[in-house]
């Protein structure tokens, strides 16, 4: 900012000084304005970590590994726990998806199993009642290709889905199991 003093001693003195107070104050505003940003934003407020649902993968196998896309089929079991209240579900959907490392080989592998009162173990009211599930996989990938040999990534997560007017609904979903499969 460029203040023009009057040439006058006196008046060249009063001058600077009003200059220099405007420079000052211009400071301090873009000061305060720059600083006062992270103040004036709203902080997060912790939260309470979320409960884990009732709905669990609690056995979790892949056989054979390493898998050989020419030997056969890899199986993916898994036992599934319900809660004690299905809350009006009527299906359980378990799904993995399968991705090599660059992404251009995926494959998405789903079952749902209807859930019956006489389908369903009985367990005593201190338990919970499990299923059994297995999802197979060929070894082909989202193009009917045989999938390249490398590490595979998989996550697999159970649902409980209740019939709605517009067709099935999620209820519940559990906790993902994550991890990666040797393919050769």
């Amino acid at each position: 900012m460029a203040c023009s003093i009057p040439s006058t001693d006196k008046t060249a003195t009063n001058g600077a000084r009003r200059c220099n107070a405007r420079g000052w104050l211009c400071l301090s505003l873009a000061f305060l304005f720059l600083t006062s940003g992270p103040v004036l934003a709203k902080s997060k407020t912790p939260r309470a970590p979320r409960p884990e649902p009732d709905l669990k993968i609690l056995e979790f196998k892949i056989s054979p590994t390493p898998y050989i896309v020419a030997a056969g089929q890899l199986e993916f079991s898994a036992v599934v726990q319900l809660p004690k209240d299905l809350d009006g579900a009527t299906l359980l959907e378990v799904s993995s998806l399968l991705t090599s490392p660059s992404k251009t080989s995926i494959r998405f592998l789903s079952t749902r199993k209807p859930l019956d009162d006489h389908d369903i173990p009985s367990a005593t009211p201190s338990e919970f009642p499990r299923l059994p599930i297995v999802l197979t996989w060929d070894g082909m990938d989202h193009q009917k290709m045989p999938a390249s040999a490398g590490l595979y990534h998989y996550e697999m997560r159970a649902k409980l889905l209740a019939n709605g007017e517009k067709g099935p609904r999620t209820l519940m979903v559990s906790w993902p199991k994550r991890g990666t499969v040797e393919v050769k």
